[in-house]
C-alpha cells in the first residue's frame, strides 16, 4: 500500500515521497536527497538524526537520545521510525546544516594565504619548479574556398604546426565534432589549448581567440567537509576558491559506515552520486562563475583524498578495505579522465590522484606529507592531520614511516551528546574561571549566536579546561561541586555550559562523564599512535624537532589545551606549525607543476606504512593513553591541574 511522507525542511519548502508501509524515516530522506545529519549511519547511537513529528503516526522505538517530554512534543530519531501511514515531519534547521553551512578554514583569510604561499615556498626552495606542458595557441588559418578545399581537421594541424615545432597534432573526437562549428563562428581564427608533450600536441579544446585562460581544479575530498580552488595554469595565479559539507555525510561520518553502504545494492552509484553530483559539480559551477571561466577550460584536475574516499570517488568496490587483509583495490591511478567520472570539466582532462599509501593512510596524506616538506628536511618532523580520521607521518629526507589510528568520530561531535559539526552554534572554543567554575564560550555563527552544542576544538577546550581547574580528575570524573556541576538519578555528573533558556534549541548544552569517556579513548588513540610510531623506529617524543599540524580540526585547535590533556606530545609549544590544508595545498601544487606530480609519487613510494593494530604493544600504549593527561605522568610534565 502507497503511503505519503512529507518532510517540511525548516528554512526551505516541503519535500514529499512516496513510499510503502515499514519504510525507514532516514532512508526516505534519503531517496527524496533531503539533508538529515546522521553521524552513526542509522544505528541509533548518535541521537543526531531528530526530526518533529507534525501530522500523522510513524512506528518508533523508544531511545536514550529523546525524553519523555520531548517525545510527547513529537521528536524522534528519523533512523528509529518506520512509516505506518501517511505523516508530514518537521526536518529542523540544525539537522541540515551540517551541508550548507559548516565551518571551513576560510581561504580567503590573510592567515590561509599566508599559510597557503609559505607551502608553495617551501617547495619551490626544494627544487619543485611550478611550471607545466599546457599551452594556449592562437590560431590564424585562412578560411576554405573554391580553391583552397582543405578540410578544416587538416587546416587546423598545419595552424598548430605554424606556432610551435610538432611532428605530429592529436585531435580527438571531442574536438572534432564540433570543429565546423566552431571555426566558422571565429572566422577561422580561434585559440587552440592542449598539452605539449614530446614531438606531440594533444588538442583538448578549440574555441575563441579571447578565451586564452587553461584553468586547473585542485581538491580536497575530506569525509566531512571538500574544498576546492581553480588555478591559471599558465601563471598559477588563483582564480577562485570554495568548500562545502561532503555530501556523503548523511551515509555516515565514518569511513567504515560508508563502505558498508556502498556494498548494499546500489550503493556505489549512490555514494558516488553524492560527492560528483551534489558536491562537486556544485562547487566547480560556483567557482568558474566566479572566476569567469568554462568548464571546458579545465584541462587538469587533482586530487588529494583518503583511500576510502578515492574508492567511493572514482565508483570502485571499497569493500575489501575494511576486511582482512585490508587490501584497496588501488594506490595510483594512471590515465583517468573527467569524461570517465562526468566531472564538469574538459572531458580529456586528466584526474591526477595524490596515490594512496595503505588502507587507512591516502592521498591526502601523501599529498600533505609533499605539502609540508618534511621529506626534505634534515629534522626529525611529525606530521599530523586531524580531521574525521587521525593520520600521522613521522622522519625526515632519509625515511617516512606512516600510520593511521582509528581516533572515532568524537572530533566531529559524535558519541558526544551534545557534539556537533562546526556549525552555526556549536561552542568552539572555552575558558573556565577556576573560583567560579563559570565558562567563557567563543560560538561559530554571526554575532549573538547562542549555544546549540560543541563541536571538537570546542570539546578539547573544554576538557583541558575541567582538567586544569580541578574539575574533573585524571580519569574524567567530576570530583568538584557547584552550579554548574549536575548529577543524574544514578549520580553520573555533567557540567552545564549553557542552560535550556540560555541554548538555541531550548536544550541544555552540556558535557557529561560518558562523553569525557569517549573523547578520552579518541585523544588516547591518537597519542598511542604517536608514541607507538616513534617506537617503531626507536626514537621518543625528545627527539621531535617539529610538529606539523594540519587538517580542518587543527585550524581551531588551542596547541596547549590539547597537550595539556595527552592528546599531542609534551614539546616546546614552539615546535608546532599549523599547515593549514595540507591536502589541497598539495594537491595544487600537483595541478600546476608536473615536476610535483613525480615528486608526490616518489613521496608515496619511499613512505612505510605501519598497521597499528598488528603492531606488538599498541593496546598497552592506547590503554595508557586513555587518562589525563596519561598513566605516566612524565611525558607531560607541563601539564597543568589544579587543585
Amino acid at each position: 500500500m502507497q503511503m505519503k511522507v512529507t518532510f517540511q525542511i525548516e528554512g526551505a519548502g516541503p519535500v514529499s515521497i512516496e513510499c510503502n508501509v515499514g519504510d525507514n524515516l532516514l532512508e526516505l530522506a534519503r531517496r527524496a536527497n533531503v539533508a538529515i545529519d546522521a553521524p552513526c549511519s542509522g544505528n541509533g547511537s548518535c541521537g543526531k538524526c531528530r526530526v518533529k513529528l507534525v501530522e500523522g503516526e510513524v512506528e518508533s522505538i523508544p531511545s536514550r537520545h529523546i525524553s519523555d517530554e520531548e517525545y510527547k512534543a513529537g521528536w524522534r530519531l528519523s533512523c528509529n521510525c518506520k512509516v505506518v501511514g501517511d505523516c508530514t515531519v518537521l526536518v529542523p534547521d540544525i539537522a541540515s546544516a551540517y551541508q550548507s553551512r559548516m565551518k571551513t578554514a576560510d581561504l580567503s583569510s590573510p592567515k590561509e594565504i599566508a599559510i597557503f604561499e609559505d607551502c608553495q615556498n617551501a617547495l619551490k626552495e626544494s627544487g619543485i619548479r611550478f611550471d607545466n606542458d599546457f599551452l594556449a595557441l592562437d590560431v590564424v588559418m585562412e578560411p576554405p574556398s573554391p580553391d583552397d578545399t582543405m578540410p578544416d581537421v587538416e587546416r587546423l594541424i598545419w595552424g598548430v604546426k605554424s606556432q610551435i615545432e610538432v611532428e605530429k597534432v592529436h585531435v580527438p573526437f571531442h574536438v572534432m565534432k564540433k570543429l565546423a562549428s566552431t571555426l566558422r563562428e571565429f572566422d577561422f581564427h580561434v585559440c587552440v589549448k592542449g598539452i605539449h608533450e614530446g614531438d606531440i600536441f594533444r588538442c583538448m579544446e578549440v574555441c575563441g581567440p579571447e578565451d586564452t585562460v587553461i584553468v586547473g581544479c585542485a581538491i580536497d575530498i575530506g569525509t566531512t567537509t571538500v574544498t576546492m580552488v581553480l588555478t591559471d595554469l599558465q601563471t598559477g595565479k588563483l582564480l577562485a576558491k570554495g568548500s562545502s559539507g561532503n555530501g556523503q555525510i548523511r551515509y555516515g561520518a565514518d569511513v567504515i559506515n560508508r563502505i558498508i553502504e556502498q556494498s548494499r545494492p546500489g550503493g556505489k552509484k549512490k555514494l558516488q552520486d553524492a560527492i560528483i553530483k551534489e558536491t562537486l559539480t556544485p562547487i566547480i559551477a560556483n567557482l568558474c562563475k566566479t572566476a569567469g571561466v568554462s568548464a571546458n577550460s579545465i584541462l587538469r584536475l587533482s586530487i588529494g583524498a583518503n583511500t576510502t574516499m578515492n574508492h567511493l570517488f572514482v565508483g570502485v568496490d571499497a569493500d575489501p578495505i575494511r576486511m582482512d587483509p585490508y587490501i584497496p583495490s588501488f594506490f595510483g591511478w594512471d590515465g583517468l579522465l573527467a569524461g570517465d567520472l562526468k566531472l564538469p570539466a574538459n572531458p580529456l582532462a586528466s584526474v591526477v590522484i595524490a596515490p594512496n599509501i595503505g588502507s587507512y593512510v591516502g592521498g591526502d596524506i601523501t599529498a600533505g606529507t609533499l605539502a609540508s616538506g618534511i621529506w626534505d628536511k634534515d629534522e626529525m618532523s611529525l606530521f599530523i592531520d586531524l580531521g574525521t580520521n587521525g593520520e600521522l607521518v613521522f622522519g625526515n629526507r632519509d625515511f617516512l614511516m606512516s600510520c593511521a589510528c582509528s581516533a572515532g568520530p568524537a572530533f566531529e561531535g559524535g558519541d558526544i551528546s551534545c557534539g556537533m559539526r562546526a556549525t552555526d552554534g556549536a561552542i568552539e572554543a572555552c575558558v573556565i574561571d577556576k573560583a567560579t567554575m563559570e565558562p567563557t564560550l567563543t560560538i561559530v555563527g554571526d554575532e549573538g549566536q547562542r549555544p546549540v552544542g560543541i563541536c571538537g576544538s570546542g570539546i578539547i577546550d573544554i576538557i583541558s579546561e575541567l582538567f586544569r581547574c580541578g574539575i574533573i580528575n585524571a580519569r574524567g570524573l567530576f570530583v568538584r561541586e557547584g552550579s554548574r556541576v549536575q548529577r543524574d538519578a544514578h549520580g553520573m555528573g555533567r557540567y552545564v555550559l549553557a542552560t535550556a533558556a540560555q541554548s538555541d534549541t531550548g536544550r541544555e548544552v552540556s558535557i557529561n562523564e560518558v562523553d569525557i569517556d569517549n573523547f578520552i579513548r579518541a585523544k588516547g588513540a591518537i597519542f598511542s599512535a604517536i608514541d607507538t610510531l616513534l617506537q617503531s623506529v626507536d626514537m621518543t617524543v625528545e627527539m621531535i624537532d617539529h610538529v606539523y599540524v594540519a587538517g580542518g580540526i587543527g585550524s581551531g585547535i588551542n596547541m596547549k589545551n590539547a597537550v595539556n590533556i595527552g592528546m599531542l606530545p609534551d614539546v616546546e609549544l614552539e615546535k608546532y606549525s599549523y599547515i593549514g590544508n595540507s591536502s589541497l595545498t598539495g594537491a595544487y601544487a600537483m595541478v600546476v607543476s608536473d615536476q610535483a606530480i613525480e615528486k608526490c609519487a616518489e613521496v608515496a613510494a619511499n613512505m612505510t606504512y605501519l598497521e597499528l593494530s598488528t603492531y606488538p604493544g599498541y593496546m598497552d600504549s592506547f590503554v595508557a593513553a586513555c587518562f589525563l593527561p596519561h598513566t605516566d605522568r612524565s611525558l607531560f610534565p607541563n601539564s597543568v591541574q589544579e587543585g
